[in-house]
C-alpha cells in the first residue's frame, strides 16, 4: 500500500501510543510506502527528516504539490518535477505581477514553484486570478487567510496521482490522510482516504457525500490506524499489526545513564574484580554521591563482553554499604565496539569537534552505524530499568542519540541530559553529517542542561540553523555567571524553546563538587602526612601545579612552552618555584595523543636540560593516575594551580583546588583559562587566555607574585561559590527543573485537551455520496 499523508494534525498528531504504533508499522512492513504530502516548502520539511523517532518517507510533496522528490536523498522525481516547473514562470515575474495589487503580504516561508501571500478575502478579487491566467497560474485562496499563486493544474491531489502512475502503483492501493479544507484535492482524485478525527468542519463537509472517504473518530495516527484496518489494506493476520511488546519496567525512580561504569573492571590472576576509579576524573564520585540518601536508582554503563566468555552478569551492587539501593545495569558490548564507539569515533570525530578543533575530525559512515547500535543499547537498558514516569538522566555526548530510543520505547518517561563537554556554536557543529539526526535525537529530552549560559545558546543557535525554533523564555546569567569578563561569559540565556509543536526546557548547571568527601579526605591523619611530605621534598620553594588529562584540548604543551620562557625571562625564579605536571594517559588503543605525549616529554626533557640545578629539577613530570586521595594533597600543598586548556566544558579540577584551599584556609591562587566553563562561575580567579603566548606568561608571572592578602580574599571568594554550589545542591536544582519541565508539559497538554474538547466537531462516518466541488490549499500543511 501508500501512505499519502498530511503532516500537521494528522501523521504527527495522536496520542504517544497510537504514534508509536503507526510508526512501528510503517517502518518495520516491507510494504507499505510512505508518501508526506504538505503544504510546508522543502526547507521546512527537512528538519522532520532528521527526527529519529520518525519513519522516514519514500516520497515528499510539498509547496502544496509544486515540489515532489524523494524521501532518503531528496533528488526531484524525474519526469514530474520537470514537467511542473515547466509551467511556473518565474518566482521574480509572479512577484513584480502581484505586487500591482493591493492587501498582498509575502509569506516569510520556504517556497519553491509557488508564491504564497497572506490577505483578506475581500482582496482576492478578480483581477487576481486574470493576471494569474495570463502568467499560466492558478490562484489558491483557504482559510479566509492564505493566497498561492501555483503553477495551473498543480495541487496535492495531482502531484500525488501522478507520482502514484510513475511507480506503477494501483489507486485502490493508495490511503490518504488529512485533516483540513487544504488537504481536499487528494480525495477528490479518487483515492481511498480518511478524515482522521477533529478535522476541519469544512473539510468533513465537503467530504461527506464521498464514497471514497472515511471520517475517523481517532486523532492524527489513531484515525490513520482505524483507516487500514477499515478500507482492509493489510491482512487482520499480518504480523506487522501486533502490538510491539511492552518493554520491561524496573524498580529504579532514578536511572542514570554514564558511558562508564562506577567501579573499575580489572583482571587479577585471570579473575573479574571491581575497584574504585584510579582516574582524577571527578563526575564518577559526584554522581555516585546523588545516591547516597538511599534512593532506588540504576547506573546504566557498559561492560567489556565477549560472547566466548560464557555467562554475563547484567547487574552488579555498586557499594551495600554506601549505595545500599543503587545497581549497576551492566550493557555488555565487545571490545570492537567499544574501540570504535568510545576509543574511536567518539573521540577522533565528536571530541575534536566539540573543542573546536573540526579540522581534526574524522567521520566515518561504518563508525556512526556502530554509534547508533550501542546508543540503541544503552536506551534498551535504561527502558528495562526505569519505573513507571521515572526520570533517566542521560549523561554527555557518547549518548546523544539514547534519547529519541527511549522515547520510543518509554513514552512515560522523564528524560533528562546533561552535557558535560563543551557545545560549540553553529558554524563548528554543522560540520557533522548526522547533526540533523543528533538534534532530532536531543529534542526528544524534556531538558537539557549544560555547564553555562554560553554553552546553552551555543545550542539554541544550533537548532535555529537547523529547525523552525520560537524561544519561550529567557533570563539573565547575572549575578550567578560573568557576563562579559571572559570568553564563555554571556549577559542572558534561553530557557525554554519549542520547535516541531514540542517544547525543550534548557539550563545551566555547573557540576559542583562533594565538599564533605574533601573534608573527609583532609581530616584523614594519612592525608596529613602526605601533605607534610609533599611540602618537605618542595624545600621552601613555591609549587606550581597542574592536573590534566593527556589531550591536545588542555593546552599542555602550550603551557610548558610558557613556563620555559618564564626560566628564561626570570633567572631570579630558578630555584624558587617548581612546576609539577600531573597527565593522566589515554588509553593505549587511542593512538590519537601518541604524537602529543612524545611532544610534551620532549618538551620536558628540553626545559629540566636548559635549567636543573644540583637539587633542582624545574619540572616534575608525572605521566599515570593518581589517586583521588593523593591529588588532594597536591592541592592543598600547590601555591599555584595552574590550568589553561584551549576549550573545555567546566574543569572540576579548578573547584577541587578551590575547595581544598579553602577548607585549609591556605593562600592558593588559581591561574584558569578564560575558556574554560569555570571561569564564567569562579569569581576570584585569575584568567588567562591560553592560545596567547605573552597572556600566559604575563598571568602566570602575576600569580607568582600576588601579595597574599589579594590571593586570600580570592580564594575566599571561590571558595564561597564551590561551598555553596555543591554536588547536593547541582542535583537537586537539576531534577528540580527537570520536574518543573514535566510540569509544564503537564499543563500544556491539559490545555490543548481542553481546547480541542470545545473545538471538535461532532463526529461522523461517511461511505455513501459523490464528488464535491474542488478546492485546493496553501501554506498550512
Amino acid at each position: 500500500m501508500v501512505l499519502a499523508t498530511d503532516l500537521d494534525g494528522t501523521f504527527l498528531a495522536g496520542s504517544d501510543g497510537a504514534r508509536m504504533r503507526l510508526y512501528r508499522l510503517v517502518a518495520r512492513h516491507p510494504e507499505i510506502t510512505l508518501v508526506w504530502v504538505t503544504g510546508r516548502g522543502l526547507e521546512a520539511v527537512m528538519p522532520l527528516l532528521a527526527d529519529p523517532t520518525l519513519p522516514q518517507p519514500d516520497y515528499v510533496i510539498c509547496d502544496v504539490g509544486a515540489t515532489v522528490v524523494e524521501g532518503g536523498s531528496l533528488l526531484p522525481v524525474e519526469p514530474l518535477q520537470s514537467a511542473i516547473a515547466q509551467r511556473w514562470p518565474g518566482e521574480q515575474r509572479v512577484a513584480e505581477t502581484m505586487a500591482r495589487f493591493p492587501g498582498l503580504v509575502r509569506q516569510e516561508v520556504p517556497q519553491e514553484r509557488r508564491c504564497s501571500y497572506f490577505c483578506a478575502e475581500d482582496a482576492v478579487t478578480p483581477g487576481i486570478a486574470a493576471a494569474a491566467a495570463e502568467l499560466g497560474c492558478e490562484v489558491l485562496y483557504s482559510a479566509a487567510r492564505y493566497l498561492d499563486i501555483l503553477p495551473a493544474g498543480v495541487s496535492k491531489g495531482s502531484t500525488l496521482e501522478n507520482l502514484v502512475a510513475h511507480l506503477g502503483m494501483r489507486r485502490e492501493h493508495v490511503l490518504v490522510a488529512g485533516d483540513t479544507l487544504n488537504d481536499l484535492s487528494m480525495y477528490e482524485h479518487g483515492f481511498l482516504g480518511v478524515c482522521v478525527g477533529e478535522s476541519e468542519p469544512s473539510l468533513l463537509e465537503r467530504t461527506a457525500e464521498l464514497g471514497n472517504v472515511l471520517h475517523a473518530d481517532g486523532r492524527g495516527c489513531e484515525g490513520i490506524l482505524e483507516a487500514i484496518g477499515h478500507f482492509g489494506f493489510l491482512r487482520p493476520d499480518d504480523p506487522h499489526l501486533e502490538p510491539e511488546r511492552a518493554p520491561r519496567r524496573g524498580r529504579a525512580d532514578l536511572v542514570m545513564v554514564y558511558h562508564r561504569l562506577p567501579y573499575e573492571e580489572v583482571l587479577v590472576d585471570g579473575k573479574p574484580q571491581r575497584r574504585r576509579p584510579t582516574s582524577p576524573n571527578g563526575i564518577i564520585p559526584t554522581l555516585l554521591s546523588f545516591f547516597g540518601d538511599g534512593r532506588e536508582g540504576s547506573w546504566v554503563a557498559w561492560s567489556v563482553h565477549e560472547a566466548r566468555q560464557g555467562k554475563f552478569e547484567p547487574h552488579t551492587t555498586v557499594d551495600p554499604d554506601r549505595y545500599p539501593n543503587l545497581l549497576a545495569a551492566r550493557v555488555p558490548l565487545s571490545k570492537t565496539e567499544v574501540d570504535i564507539f568510545y576509543k574511536r569515533f567518539s573521540k577522533e570525530a565528536f571530541w575534536p569537534m566539540l573543542h573546536t578543533f573540526w579540522e581534526r575530525a574524522r567521520f566515518r559512515e561504518e563508525d556512526w552505524k556502530v554509534f547508533l547500535a550501542v546508543n540503541r543499547k544503552f536506551a534498551e537498558a535504561a527502558a528495562a530499568e526505569a519505573a513507571e514516569g521515572a526520570t533517566v538522566w542521560i549523561h554527555d555526548y557518547n549518548l546523544w542519540m539514547v534519547p529519541a530510543a527511549l522515547r520510543e520505547l518509554r513514552p512515560d518517561l522523564r528524560i533528562a541530559f546533561f552535557h558535560h563537554t563543551y557545545f560549540p556554536s553553529a558554524d563548528v557543529f554543522n560540520v557533522v553529517p548526522w547533526r540533523r539526526e543528533i538534534l532530532g535525537s536531543l529534542l526528544a529530552c524534556d531538558y537539557i542542561g549544560f555547564h553555562i549560559p554560553r554553552q546553552v545558546e551555543n545550542f539554541v543557535d544550533v537548532v535555529r540553523g537547523a529547525m523552525p525554533v520560537e524561544v519561550m523564555e529567557k533570563v539573565a546569567c547575572a549575578p550567578r555567571f560573568l557576563t562579559y569578563g571572559c570568553a564563555v561569559g554571556l549577559d542572558s540565556m534561553s530557557t525554554c524553546i519549542e520547535t516541531g509543536g514540542r517544547r525543550v526546557h534548557l539550563g545551566a548547571h555547573p557540576v559542583g563538587l562533594d565538599v564533605g568527601r574533601i573534608r573527609g579526605l583532609l581530616a584523614d591523619e594519612r592525608g596529613r602526612e602526605r601533605i607534610e611530605a609533599l611540602k618537605a621534598g618542595l624545600g621552601g620553594r613555591q609549587l606550581v601545579l597542574s592536573v590534566e588529562r593527556l589531550d591536545y584540548t588542555k593546552g599542555i604543551l602550550e603551557k610548558l612552552q610558557a613556563f620555559e620562557r618564564l626560566l628564561e625571562e626570570s633567572p631570579e625564579l630558578h630555584d624558587r618555584l617548581t612546576l609539577i605536571t600531573i597527565c593522566v594517559p589515554a588509553a593505549r588503543e587511542m593512538t590519537v595523543y601518541r604524537q602529543l605525549q612524545t611532544q610534551i616529554e620532549q618538551a620536558v626533557g628540553r626545559i629540566n636540560g636548559r635549567f636543573s640545578r644540583v637539587g633542582w629539577t624545574p619540572v616534575q613530570f608525572f605521566f599515570r593516575p593518581v589517586p583521588f586521595e593523593e591529588l588532594v594533597a597536591y592541592y592543598a600543598a600547590a601555591d599555584v594551580m595552574w590550568i589553561t586548556p584551549l576549550r573545555d566544558g567546566l574543569n572540576l579540577v579548578a573547584k577541587e583546588y578551590a575547595a581544598v584551599q579553602g577548607i585549609t584556609r591556605g593562600y592558593g591562587r588559581l591561574v584558569l583559562s578564560e575558556f574554560a566553563g569555570a571561569a564564567a562561575e569562579l569569581k576570584g580567579a585569575l584568567l588567562t587566555n591560553p592560545h596567547d603566548p605573552a597572556d600566559l606568561l604575563a598571568v602566570i608571572r602575576r600569580a607568582i607574585d600576588l601579595p597574599r592578602s589579594e590571593a586570600r580574599a580570592r580564594l575566599r571568594q571561590m571558595f564561597e561559590i564551590v561551598r555553596h554550589h555543591d554536588v547536593q545542591r547541582w542535583g537537586r536544582e537539576f531534577l528540580e527543573a527537570v520536574d518543573a519541565a514535566a510540569g509544564d508539559a503537564q499543563r500544556k497538554a491539559s490545555t490543548s485537551a481542553a481546547v480541542s474538547a470545545t473545538t471538535r466537531p461532532a463526529p461522523q462516518r461517511t461511505s455513501t455520496g459523490t464528488a464535491g466541488a474542488r478546492e485546493r490549499a496553501t501554506a498550512a500543511s
